[in-house]
């Protein structure tokens, strides 16, 4: 069985954002790490191969300090890695994304490609199934648990309310979502094999695109940070006074009522 899970190094969600004098998040000094729900697909694609043996390869989107989490899930037992490193790609949008990862995805074997459902810094949940749209494969997003036998998966799905049950056959594009499994700890061997498995850095050319006709349709215009909240307000009085005085503050100074 061949694995493909698709890996983006984010920022702890315990990290302080900051943005430096160019209105660019400051990345400096900062932890980053595997997207949490990726984790969650690197943990799946190792019970796989586990179960029916095959390899599990990472590929990736980022600069040099993205080796840093693609290592991570080499020593947590994934077999090799490619990163795709280009200046040209400082701020792809989620159409070029999967454009270029389809590209780099063609040219490995893959029965299953894995992603996590979402990644926390940009929220869009958009590139796992359009890269699926792109290699004409079927999608089944936010997984909840997933059974793969033979050519086929079958993939317990959250929806809003619930669950459904999707039979699928390979190859397929599967999204995680928060409770497919838990995802292991490197230990300290897998940290010393990491070392010495394959991590390929290969650039846009490599792939067969040209920086010029990158696809990119979005662009970032600016960035903000939300305004600072505002302490609380203790209204003193008894309990009757003190409503009486929410309900006017929340109707005049909040405008909520």
């Amino acid at each position: 069985m061949n694995i493909v899970v698709c890996i983006k190094q984010t920022f702890d969600t315990e990290a302080k954002i900051v943005l430096d004098s160019n209105g660019k998040i400051e990345s400096n000094g900062v932890n980053l790490v595997i997207n949490p729900y990726d984790e969650f697909a690197v943990e799946e694609a190792l019970k796989i191969k586990e179960k029916f043996g095959g390899e599990v390869t990472l590929i990736s989107m980022g600069g040099a300090r993205a080796q840093e989490s693609l290592r991570t899930a080499l020593a947590m037992g994934c077999d090799k890695a490619v990163l795709i490193n280009d200046p040209a790609l400082e701020n792809p949008d989620e159409w070029a994304c999967a454009e270029i990862l389809a590209k780099a995805v063609s040219q490995i074997p893959y029965d299953i490609i894995l992603a996590g459902r979402i990644a926390v810094d940009d929220g869009s949940s958009q590139v796992a199934v359009r890269l699926a749209e792109v290699l004409n494969i079927p999608s089944v997003s936010c997984a909840l648990k997933l059974e793969v036998e033979e050519n086929k998966a079958t993939v317990t799905r959250e929806i809003d309310g619930g669950t459904e049950l999707i039979e699928v056959s390979l190859p397929v594009v599967i999204t995680a979502q928060k409770g497919l499994n838990v995802p292991r700890y490197p230990t300290m061997p897998g940290i010393m094999k990491a070392k010495k498995k394959e991590l390929k850095v290969i650039t846009l050319a490599d792939i067969g695109i040209s920086a010029t006709d990158l696809p990119i349709k979005m662009c970032v215009q600016k960035i903000s940070l939300p305004n600072p909240r505002k302490g609380g307000k203790k209204i003193p009085g008894e309990a009757a006074e003190a409503a009486r005085e929410l309900a006017r503050l929340l109707r005049e100074e909040a405008k909520v009522l």
